[in-house]
């Protein structure tokens, strides 16, 4: 191996170092030079033809050319790295010019903002706003309200009975009548919205709902004053043109009882019950059924909101889907 040989492998291999102009590209150019096949150590296969002495000094000039081959892969490397970051960074450069965007705005659920609109109405009439447990005695929930024990909604296939011995999760907000009438002089007014439970699992419905009921006691109330509050209600959730109907039913806690029908975007639909609070209701709340009357009514908060915002189906009100969210 001769001076010359080296010299010109170093030059070449400067050049094509420099020329380079990616790391893969810059990697197959340090092969070409240093690999196993490369001409630097093509080179140093002859060393064995050479005696000790003359073999010692061209093995570390053979080194010394390795080292500043390396060298120069390791400057050019980090010049190329140091081009593509900045590239980079140019193409996602940010324009602090321009105007800041903020997090995208949370919305109300459908079932929180119908419910308000609930409640700014009656409120807006004189209402309080009343709340009870929702772990309920069967007292409360069923016998106080004229239910007797034989009544089928007093079936485990209907109530979810919890430990304990005649408690339950209430099944409507209905409780809450009980508790609010008991110790509370008339006249009175107030709703209870809130969540109920049914042993309901079919596809289309959920186990857990919400309800809101409303009572007024006084001393000359009507069935008449009943339907002029809910029409006004009906007119305020759904618009001027709703519609609502009465048929005849049967409640045990009114009487007497009817079921309210909305006609909303031209078809009719069960909307809830209604009806004069019955006396025994009244007695077991400590008030004179002779004196005093009142009327009850309640509806589904979950169902008003499947019609006004066009729903399928109950269950999506409660599985979190972003395209029902964002709907108000």
């Amino acid at each position: 191996m001769s001076d010359d040989s080296l010299a010109e492998i170093l030059q070449q291999a400067e050049a094509e170092v420099q020329a380079a102009g990616s790391p893969q590209a810059l990697t197959e150019v340090r092969a070409r030079f240093l690999g196993k096949k490369g001409s630097v150590s093509g080179l140093l296969r002859g060393l064995g033809q050479l005696d000790p002495e003359a073999r010692a000094q061209r093995g570390q000039e053979a080194n010394a050319a390795k080292q500043r081959i390396e060298g120069w892969v390791a400057e050019r490397r980090a010049a190329l790295e140091g081009r593509a970051q900045e590239q980079a960074l140019a193409g996602h450069r940010v324009d602090i010019t321009l105007p800041g965007a903020g997090p995208p705005a949370g919305h109300l659920h459908p079932i929180t903002h119908v419910t308000r609109d609930m409640v700014r109405f009656f409120t807006s009439m004189g209402f309080s706003v009343e709340e009870g447990p929702e772990v309920e005695t069967e007292w409360h929930n069923f016998e106080a309200l004229n239910i007797p024990r034989e009544h089928p909604a007093r079936d485990e296939q209907d109530t979810f009975y919890v430990e304990g011995e005649g408690i339950l999760l209430r099944t409507h907000t209905s409780n809450v009548q009980i508790r609010a009438m008991t110790g509370r002089p008339p006249p009175f007014r107030f709703i209870a919205p809130g969540r109920v439970y049914r042993h309901d699992l079919s596809p289309k419905h959920s186990p857990m709902f919400h309800q809101i009921e409303g009572f007024l006691v006084d001393e000359r109330v009507s069935f008449g004053n009943l339907k002029g509050i809910l029409y006004a209600f009906a007119r305020h959730l759904m618009g001027e043109d709703v519609e609502l109907r009465f048929r005849a039913n049967h409640f045990p806690f009114t009487e007497p009882s009817a079921e309210m029908d909305l006609r909303f975007r031209g078809d009719w639909l069960e909307w809830g019950g209604c009806g004069m609070i019955h006396p025994r209701v009244l007695e077991r709340c400590d008030i004179d059924p002779e004196r005093w009357h009142g009327f009850a009514f309640g509806m589904g908060i979950d169902r008003t909101a499947l019609h006004r915002y066009g729903l399928p189906a109950l269950r999506v009100l409660f599985e979190g889907d972003l395209r029902v969210l964002e709907q108000v």
